[in-house]
Parts: C-alpha cells; sequence; structure tokens
C-alpha cells in the first residue's frame, strides 16, 4: 500500500461513516449469499457479517471502539425494530390469542430451562460465580440480559458475547432440529426459537414464515421479563446468596 493510500485509510478509518458503510454493505452482501443459498441455516447472514467484518478489522488494525462509532447508528435502530415487531403480532392476533396458555406454560418452562442448564453445566466445570452470573441470561435479548447481568454482579461483556453466540447457534439449528423433531406448527417453531435465541431467532424465524416470526417476537420480548423476575431466584437456588 502506497503512503498516499495510507493516509487515506487512516483518515476514512477514523471517520464513523465508513463503518457504518462497512456494517451495511457487509449485511448487504451477505445476505444476498443467504438467498442464493435458498436461506441455508449455515448461511446465516449475520453469522457471515460478524466474520467479515471482525476479518476486516483485524487485518486494518481497527480498535473496536472505532469501529463502534460508526456502528452505533444501526445500533440505535434496533429500538425501533423491536417495536415495529407490533405490526405481525397485530396482524395474527387473533392466532396469537387462541395460543395464549400453551405459550405461558411454555414460556415459564423454557425460561428456567435455559437459565438451569447454562448454569448447572457451568457449575459441572467448575467455573466461579460471577462467569456463572454471566451465563444465566444467554438466551435474552442483548440490553436486558447485559444489564441483568451488571445488576447481580457479573460481566455484562462476557454476557454479550454469550447471548450472540447462543442468537446465531439457535439460528442455525433451529431449521434442521424441528424438522428432525417432524415439528410443522409454526407458531410452535417460531416461539422455541424466540425464546431459545432471541433478536437473532427471531429475524431467522421471519426469514422462513411470518407466523413464526410472530410467535418468535412474542417469546423474545416477554422472556426478557420472565428471566428477569426468574434469575434470581433461580441463581440463589443453584448457588446459593
Amino acid at each position: 500500500m502506497s503512503d498516499q493510500a495510507f493516509s487515506l485509510w487512516v483518515y476514512l478509518s477514523q471517520t464513523p461513516l465508513l463503518w457504518l458503510v462497512v456494517t451495511l454493505g457487509t449485511y448487504v452482501i451477505t445476505d444476498r449469499i443467504s438467498q442464493a443459498f435458498r436461506r441455508h441455516p449455515l448461511c446465516n447472514p449475520v453469522l457471515m457479517s460478524v466474520v467479515a467484518v471482525a476479518l476486516v478489522l483485524w487485518g486494518t488494525g481497527t480498535p473496536y471502539p472505532v469501529y463502534f462509532e460508526g456502528a452505533k447508528f444501526v445500533h440505535f435502530l434496533l429500538g425501533p425494530a423491536t417495536v415495529a415487531l407490533a405490526i405481525p403480532l397485530y396482524e395474527n392476533r387473533r392466532v396469537v390469542l387462541r395460543a395464549i396458555v400453551p405459550m405461558m406454560a411454555a414460556l415459564i418452562v423454557g425460561s428456567a430451562t435455559a437459565i438451569v442448564t447454562a448454569v448447572s453445566i457451568a457449575q459441572m466445570f467448575g467455573m466461579p460465580v460471577s462467569i456463572l452470573v454471566s451465563i444465566a441470561p444467554k438466551s435474552v435479548t442483548a440490553p436486558v440480559g447485559m444489564a441483568i447481568t451488571e445488576a447481580l454482579g457479573g460481566d455484562p461483556s462476557l454476557t454479550a458475547i454469550l447471548i450472540m453466540l447462543t442468537g446465531v447457534a439457535g439460528s442455525v439449528m433451529v431449521t434442521p432440529l424441528m424438522n428432525a423433531l417432524r415439528m410443522k406448527d409454526w407458531r410452535a417453531r417460531g416461539f422455541a426459537v424466540g425464546l431459545a435465541s432471541h433478536g437473532i431467532g427471531t429475524a431467522r424465524a421471519f426469514q422462513v414464515s411470518s407466523l413464526a416470526g410472530t410467535f418468535a417476537g412474542i417469546a423474545m420480548g416477554l422472556n426478557a421479563l420472565v428471566t428477569a423476575l426468574l434469575l434470581p431466584v433461580v441463581l440463589g437456588w443453584l448457588i446459593g446468596p
């Protein structure tokens, strides 16, 4: 790279707009790849985007705080995007109301299971309490999960990483797993992935079926509330005060 090109790159790398364009451009490309492979679970655009952007940051030696100055504009849109989930919920309100009782039962059982299994497995490997607390809200959407972890004395940064990994893993696994279980009810499929894999799983559900996406969005929102209430109680039972 010539001195002039290097100087130009140094200048642009400090500009927030550059990293916003990199983020959006990367997602557009990976989404096209996902479409080309007919939305195969392994061709998840979020997973591919994370890997691609991470490689760019590593290759250019760009610190994450510099990158986030541009990416924060996308981060800001998470709130409006979550609120927009109310539109398919309203459109499918009659279907949702007919399934309200089994949904509530699945919500409580699923939320408790997500906490207990994560913490119990970590305990088997002798993880310290701070790690156990950070792992527990892995199936909750990131802002809520990080806030819960911070309030309970865990590491919010670790929680954010685990939440991302959980979301990507769930979105990749959900279709082949549900097909293997021969589960054909889009309501159940969507609710399961939304509860276990929050926003990334919900995005995957909408790619497959709008009805599945609706129930995934409901599960994501309600699981954040239920986990915030259950987590202190369950952690007190599993690891003590």
